[in-house]
């Protein structure tokens, strides 16, 4: 029986897609506006529900099996790869510094630009993706970032308040001077200062442009948190699988309790290195 629209029960195909780690559900949404999404054999329309069990849906001509297991890892990303699946520029990707035999459906949840460093969760699982990047979620970034010089207070209340960047105004942002940091004769430098910006919504370079509006050039950024999730441990371009409890505390209700993942609780695994040169 082919579900459409109308039809009553079974999920909504941008969630069964989600889950079968094909997309995010926003970025699932995008192949079925394309065409590229049929089920029993038509052109699936977005509001259509499937029955995953009895329904044959089918991406690109490929049929669509849900996944049993997803996998949830955290990457250190090291400046000088970008955060895509595959690069036609030729570039080193993200899942460069991960082994090929974990590649497979993994995709990066969010973006950190070619130049930045730190946090990025790589995943198999569309629900976990949408809940973490999404903004509605609440899920927070932290980020300590470098600048070239030291902006004024008011200057510093400008983006905490937001500005306007390509015609749209930021989301209020939470930025405090980074402690602890001091030149190489044990003295603050004025040449260039440390703060912690935290983001309840990132746009692409968002942080870079706030601080070169202001006139104050962000030298170096790094990514130091995830919501509730931080790590200082992992080496830079290795990753580690998250825990169950932390797969749960970012926003994947049920994901500690599925019955397919074997239990780990309390447990971490321990950071795996897997550079680039490596992994080809």
């Amino acid at each position: 029986m082919s579900a459409g629209p109308s039809d009553r029960g079974g999920d909504r195909l941008q969630k069964v897609l989600a889950r079968a780690g094909i997309a995010s559900r926003r970025a699932a949404e995008d192949l079925i506006r394309e065409g590229r999404v049929t089920i029993n054999g038509r052109p699936a329309e977005l509001g259509d529900r499937v029955h995953p069990g009895s329904d044959a849906v089918k991406v690109d001509g490929r049929l669509v099996r849900p996944r049993e297991r997803h996998r949830y890892l955290v990457l250190n990303k090291p400046a000088g790869c970008v955060t895509t699946v595959s690069d036609p520029e030729g570039r080193d990707t993200v899942l460069d510094l991960v082994p090929p035999a974990l590649r497979r459906a993994l995709f990066p949840v969010g973006r950190l630009d070619y130049h930045s460093e730190g946090l990025l969760l790589l995943t198999t699982d569309g629900e976990f993706a949408e809940a973490v990047s999404h903004p509605r979620h609440g899920c927070r970034k932290s980020y300590e970032v470098k600048v070239k010089g030291e902006p004024s207070e008011d200057q510093l209340e400008r983006l905490r308040e937001g500005i306007t960047i390509e015609g749209r105004r930021t989301a209020p942002a939470k930025i405090r001077r980074r402690t602890g940091v001091v030149g190489r004769h044990g003295r603050r430098s004025s040449a260039n200062t440390w703060w912690v910006v935290e983001l309840a919504e990132g746009r692409t370079r968002q942080i870079r442009e706030m601080f070169r509006k202001i006139g104050h050039p962000v030298q170096r950024l790094r990514r130091v948190a995830i919501g509730p999730l931080r790590d200082r441990t992992i080496p830079l371009g290795t990753y580690r699988e998250l825990t169950e409890e932390e797969v749960a505390a970012l926003g994947h209700k049920g994901a500690a309790s599925r019955r397919d993942q074997p239990s780990r609780r309390g447990a971490r695994s321990r950071p795996r290195r897997g550079r680039a040169g490596d992994s080809r």
